[in-house]
């Protein structure tokens, strides 16, 4: 069968399913919309948690991030899974004890102010609308090469999809949707990572396979990736870092407090019955963030080391005549030449994956020297050594050009992998993406109707109107997604991060404070969001421009690009959380003290029992 088939079989398949359930756990009332009822058992929430939370970002584009900067792309892998943690013993539960449906709710009440739960509301509208502009490039780069259409085109039936099952099934149906993309994108995660460890290491378990010999050789895989990237002009892969080590740092801590200032996967601990609930539901998601997470630096390395062995054949990874790749144990042995004009893979030669992934526009050939061969290097190196071996060979720089978020999705094409294993994996990736984005979609509708309509607008309004306007929210949430996804600014990951920042600079010092410290007034609060909101969009908005808009840049305004300290706009929501706390607690030191009742409250949300369901107001 064809792969082309393959992908409409498994892709239709796993897009009927994710409507039927939608059709068969609608949503009928707010309960069911925003919370599924507070009824979900902690295993099933755990899985629909890890689907939420391993977004196009995760699936896509972190094994390739990861692949395209070694050891600094660990940055990813500590500050996600870092942040997770945080999020489940810190706030999770004490947020749960709260009881309410939404992250702007809690902030209203404890900060006894509707202007603080406005504020609250733009915050959250920010961060995930710029988080889901990186689901929606997942997903436009996923169609643009499985199902043959451009990748606008895969952003307009992606918002199509989302909008089937997320506007009618709500929370409820989005609960066991997820839970089924759960299931989709593991597989088509770990499957081809299987196969090609066994293949590259005779090691069925990648993580095994990473720290290994490749087959028949007494070279371990990581020391020959070192040695083909060292020849190429590129860094070592076991020793770069992410910039200097203070933007490693800040960019660990951005991700990871911003993880737990998310608030589509804070929203999940609203929908189990008990606070014992939500503890273990966390520690279940985090069990099956772990299969992907622990697989990912494998993935990246051994796509790497195949993707050079494609366009280089000294490097020893070769076709196998029986299907998938083999370790050719004499070259890995002999460590041949990379830079010599032989070892380039004529144009001609490419193969099938190559042409296939070329017609996307993400993977791009140059003949800047016009020999008919693919040179990849790093020709903006500083090893002399490798500039002389270019300059003798008549190389004039470096002629392909791979985009970090095709590395995961293109991996079993390059392992040359079976064709249902390829299509297996183009569900995942989409899995991956309108998983996330259904949480954010249901995340930004509840702040709007419940927040905003019914907070602030129409406190009156009845239930059937609530939901009404949350499905509305939600379908304009989704166009305005889908526009700003066909201009993201940057990749997948590099989107996500900016997010991650916003969250981080906003609502997770806010979250902190309300449920550890009696001291902060809701002036005191308003204040560190607004500013901490600022400072990280006037840094992010310099470099990626005001509102992601390209053209409208101003790196002079700030003395250059990462101007501060060396920290990237990705890094910067670190710098924003500091600023929050700083004037939060400065602010309220000249404020009138926080009420009794309030301070009463916040005592109460840290004794461990005694909580019920989630209500409204």
């Amino acid at each position: 069968m064809s792969l082309q088939l393959w992908t409409y079989l498994v892709v239709g398949a796993t897009f009927a399913l994710y409507i039927g359930i939608a059709i068969w756990s609608r949503a009928g009332s707010t309960s069911d919309f925003y919370v599924a009822g507070s009824g979900v058992h902690p295993v099933t929430n755990g899985m629909a948690t890890a689907a939420d939370w391993m977004s196009a970002a995760s699936f896509i584009s972190m094994a390739g991030l990861i692949s395209n900067m070694g050891y600094g792309g660990a940055v990813f892998l500590m500050g996600w899974t870092g942040g997770y943690v945080l999020l489940a013993c810190l706030l999770a539960p004490y947020l749960r004890k709260f009881g309410k449906f939404t992250v702007p709710e809690f902030i209203g009440d404890r900060y006894y102010s509707q202007t603080a739960r406005n504020v609250g509301v733009i915050c959250l509208l920010i961060a995930s609308i710029t988080y889901i502009i990186g689901q929606m490039t997942g997903v436009g780069v996923t169609f643009s090469r499985f199902l043959g259409v451009s990748s606008d085109m895969g952003i307009y039936i992606g918002m199509a999809i989302v909008f089937a099952y997320a506007v009618f099934g709500g929370m409820k149906g989005i609960t066991y949707t997820q839970v089924a993309q759960y299931i989709v994108l593991i597989l088509a995660y770990l499957v081809p990572a299987f196969y090609i460890s066994l293949a590259l290491t005779g090691h069925v378990l990648p993580q095994i396979g990473l720290g290994a010999n490749l087959s028949g050789t007494d070279v371990s895989l990581l020391d020959k990736l070192n040695q083909v990237l060292v020849d190429l002009g590129f860094g070592e892969y076991t020793s770069q870092v992410a910039g200097s080590k203070l933007n490693m740092f800040f960019f660990t801590v951005s991700l990871m407090i911003g993880t737990a200032g998310l608030p589509h996967v804070i929203v999940r601990f609203f929908t189990v019955p008990k606070v014992a609930d939500a503890r273990a539901s966390a520690g279940w998601a985090l069990v099956f963030i772990a299969l992907l997470y622990t697989t990912a630096p494998a993935v990246g390395a051994m796509a790497r080391l195949n993707l050079i062995g494609t366009v280089n054949t000294a490097v020893g990874v070769e076709p196998d005549p029986a299907g998938g790749v083999r370790i050719n144990a004499d070259k890995v042995k002999a460590g041949g030449d990379l830079m010599s004009p032989e070892a380039s893979l004529p144009y001609e030669q490419r193969p099938e994956w190559f042409k296939r992934w070329e017609k996307t526009g993400l993977l791009k050939f140059e003949d800047k020297n016009g020999d008919g061969r693919i040179q990849f290097y790093n020709d903006k190196t500083s090893n002399e050594a490798v500039k002389a071996k270019a300059e003798a060979a008549g190389f004039k720089g470096n002629e392909l050009t791979v985009n970090a978020d095709i590395i995961v999705l293109a991996n079993p094409e390059i392992a040359l992998l079976p064709n249902w294993v390829i299509a297996l994996v183009a569900a995942g990736g989409l899995a991956a993406a309108l998983s996330t984005a259904a949480g954010l979609l249901l995340a930004i509708s509840s702040a709007i109707s419940h927040d905003l309509i019914k907070g602030a607008i129409n406190p009156h309004i009845s239930e059937k109107g609530e939901l009404l306007a949350g499905k509305i929210a939600m379908a304009g949430a989704i166009v305005v997604a889908g526009y700003l996804g066909l201009n993201p600014p940057g990749f997948a990951a590099g989107t996500v991060a900016l997010a991650f920042g916003i969250a981080a600079s906003t609502i997770f010092p806010a979250l902190m404070m309300g449920i550890f410290s009696k001291k902060v007034t809701s002036a005191g609060a308003i204040a560190g969001m607004l500013s901490g909101l600022f400072v990280t969009l006037f840094y992010v908005f310099a470099h990626k421009g005001i509102f992601f808009v390209k053209g409208t840049e101003y790196l002079d305004l700030i003395g250059g690009a990462n101007s501060f300290f060396g920290i990237t706009p990705e890094a910067f929501g670190t710098v924003g959380a500091i600023v929050n706390f700083i004037v939060a607690f400065a602010v309220s030191s000249m404020s009138k003290p926080v009420p009794a009742h309030i301070q009463e409250l916040v005592e109460s949300v840290r004794v461990p029992k005694g909580a019920g369901a989630a209500i409204g107001h």
